[in-house]
């Protein structure tokens, strides 16, 4: 077990500003999910908030062995029988988490798309050292995968039996893994009647409560600079995640190969830098950040579809788009050119 050393916060950077004495929180770090995963308890005192992050460390290392990509885990063994065309029985828990993402995958018209783990292990993300420079994958090899594009559609659960017609099929949760790790974070500390936290995961983050008499203000990096480009002030249960072409990349003979991969075409996706979604669930805004972030200028259509009204998008030209919603909600930082304004609406029929 990671040893867990509080501590009190009266200045939480990139999460709060500083305070009084009468707005100080607990907080505690530990690693997970090959980030720093950092709690922020408020109202609790040291010996509850020492016993309650013990208990989230052990939520998180049960999601992180039971959905890792490549070391062994309960979806790598589900991986192996898809490849081998087997039937395997799955808990409740584990059917339960596969069919939220076939919900959401289909709802982003399969932008967000967890079944196609042979992708990405083309790329070299599957694996530990995903950033060391190595050639990208060629473009036989990518036209093979895109013949027939797996999806969540090919994985079938019934009576708790798992199977898939499609043995191109590799689940991979990267955008999803985390949002439902933070969403079980906060339902442990709900049951325990702690309602004043952040569970923040690599920058990702849901918050309960509040923190004191204000609310818990974080902010948003800068995709391309140093810094924040922007702060939110965070009502009672709401989560934050962003997805970036920043956050994992490598690079080979001078080019640079983010690794949120479009599954239309197999290529790492250009259209933005950044995208970040306000939401109430973690598991749903990681899902929708990945999603729009391959959608690019399509973003509202996906967004709509996703049930999605808070977007904030940086494209790679630095311009800023914003739901008008998010327009509400955001205070963009040492921003020069103003951001554009697009609708959520469904395409037409």
């Amino acid at each position: 077990m990671t040893l867990l050393r509080f501590f009190l916060l009266t200045c939480l950077l990139t999460l709060s500003a500083c305070s009084g004495d009468d707005d100080k929180a607990l907080q505690a770090k530990f690693d997970a999910f090959g980030t720093e995963i950092d709690i922020s308890l408020y109202g609790v005192d040291e010996a509850t908030a020492d016993k309650t992050v013990v208990l989230l460390e052990d939520s998180f290392s049960e999601v992180n062995n039971t959905w890792h990509a490549w070391h062994p885990s309960v979806l790598t063994t589900i991986n192996k029988a898809i490849s081998e065309g087997k039937t395997i029985a799955v808990t409740p828990d584990v059917a339960s988490l596969i069919n939220q993402a076939k919900i959401l995958a289909t709802a982003s018209n399969n932008l967000f798309n967890p079944a196609a783990g042979k992708l990405f292990a083309l790329w070299g993300f599957n694996q530990d050292d995903w950033f060391v420079s190595h050639p990208p994958p060629n473009e036989e090899s990518i036209n093979e995968w895109l013949s027939d594009i797996p999806t969540m559609a090919d994985i079938h659960i019934n009576h708790g039996e798992l199977s898939s017609d499609n043995p191109k099929v590799k689940i991979e949760f990267g955008g999803f893994a985390k949002g439902y790790a933070v969403d079980a974070a906060i339902n442990i500390l709900q049951n325990l009647g702690i309602n004043n936290a952040i569970v923040n995961i690599g920058g990702d983050l849901r918050v309960i409560g509040s923190h004191g008499k204000r609310p818990w203000i974080i902010g948003i990096r800068h995709p391309r600079k140093d810094g924040m480009m922007a702060s939110i002030a965070l009502k009672s249960d709401e989560s934050v995640f962003t997805s970036g072409d920043y956050e994992r990349f490598f690079e080979y003979e001078g080019i640079r190969y983010p690794h949120i991969i479009d599954p239309r075409n197999g290529l790492p996706a250009r259209d933005a830098t950044s995208v970040t979604v306000l939401h109430t669930n973690a598991s749903e805004a990681d899902a929708a950040a990945t999603a729009l972030i391959v959608a690019g200028k399509d973003w509202p259509q996906i967004a709509a579809a996703m049930g999605i009204d808070h977007v904030m998008l940086v494209r790679p030209d630095g311009q800023i788009e914003l739901s008008p919603k998010m327009v509400d909600r955001v205070r963009l930082i040492n921003n020069a050119t103003p951001p554009i304004i697009r609708e959520i609406e469904k395409l037409t029929p």
